[in-house]
């Protein structure tokens, strides 16, 4: 277990703040926040780049104190991968294991199975200049996974990639975790953190804000910064079902839905915006495939408009404008309709 105690950082134009969390053995934990809440100072303090003006890091009940890097167990992968330029996807791979001195036998069988499980065996012979993004952090990817760390920091390791690449490393890194890998990973991307995460601490203003499971953090924030910054109350577990056509049905545990999707079955997660969301008196003949009856239990005011629960057979969050909020004479306890386009439905593969 890794566990953070009252850390904190002055540097010239940001604090870091008591920041306290426990991040246990196997688990894939997030970072989530905005860009200069301090993310990526969390993952270089705890991998002894930057050393805390207070507190401490422990590593199954060890102070790591003023151990350097490589003595810590601990790998580092950086948004911008940091790969050797002068070396070829091979040497690079090779290099930690070099540096530890392995034998050729371990480091070449080693570097075969990386290599083989990165799907990067056919360019291991090129030079890391002629990589594509996705090629540059499987490789970044396999050479810090060399050093067989303990724990894995990760560096907002998909913001760079086209929405191929994106999916196939989610996967990837869902493998890596599913082994026993304990990673932890920086992201301002709440997709990546409903998709991957185990647990997901929000950061906001140079600390934690709130740490939870996906269904924690996001259907009960606690404070307004997180609802404003998740944004996203309506997301259901479930498995997507085969379908010929593009609209696809979604059952989570309680109703089925329909998305839009070219995704083939497969388990995951339905995101739908609260904006996608209709609320009618009546059922109404509309495109929508999506149309639940139930009642209203909560009204609140939100940054714009008005947020309207409605519980069903799933719990549906819609925003709507204060003038409709009068319109449909909305209050709770009362009997209504919401309606969703199968177009608006997101679906991610878990």
């Amino acid at each position: 277990m890794l566990e953070l105690k009252d850390i904190s950082k002055k540097l010239d134009t940001f604090t870091l703040r008591k920041t306290s969390f426990a991040v246990e053995k196997g688990e894939y934990f997030i970072l989530l926040g905005e860009s200069g809440v301090g993310k990526t100072v969390i993952l270089e303090i705890i991998a002894g780049l930057i050393k805390p003006d207070t507190g401490s890091v422990l590593k199954n009940q060890t102070d790591l104190g003023n151990l350097s890097l490589k003595n810590r167990g601990i790998g580092l992968v950086y948004q911008d991968q940091a790969l050797f330029p002068n070396m070829t996807v091979r040497e690079n791979i090779a290099f930690p294991m070099k540096a530890r001195s392995l034998s050729r036998d371990a480091i070449q069988s080693k570097l075969e199975e990386l290599a083989r499980k990165m799907g990067i065996s056919d360019i291991l012979n090129q030079s890391t200049t002629t990589l594509s993004i996705g090629q540059a952090q499987r490789t970044a990817l396999a050479r810090t996974l060399s050093s067989d760390p303990e724990i894995l920091l990760l560096d907002e390791p998909l913001s760079s990639l086209d929405v191929q690449a994106k999916s196939e490393l989610r996967k990837l890194l869902r493998e890596i975790n599913k082994n026993g890998q304990t990673i932890i990973h920086v992201t301002h991307d709440y997709e990546e953190a409903i998709a991957l995460g185990s647990s997901i601490a929000v950061m906001e203003n140079g600390s934690i804000s709130q740490v939870g499971s996906p269904d924690d953090v996001f259907h009960h924030p606690k404070s307004e910064f997180i609802a404003r910054f998740t944004g996203i109350k309506n997301f259901f577990r479930g498995e997507l079902l085969h379908d010929e056509t593009q609209t696809k049905a979604f059952l989570s545990d309680t109703a089925k839905l329909y998305v839009m999707t070219d995704n083939p079955p497969s388990k995951g997660f339905l995101i739908i915006d609260g904006e996608d969301v209709t609320i009618s008196n009546e059922q109404t003949r509309t495109s929508a495939r999506n149309s639940f009856k139930g009642i209203i239990t909560g009204i609140e005011k939100v940054r714009v408009g008005i947020e309207i629960i409605i519980e069903s057979e799933i719990k549906i969050s819609a925003h709507i404008s204060k003038s409709s909020l009068t319109t449909l004479d909305l209050y709770q306890g009362k009997e209504v309709w919401a309606s969703f386009k199968a177009s608006a439905a997101r679906f991610i593969k878990e």
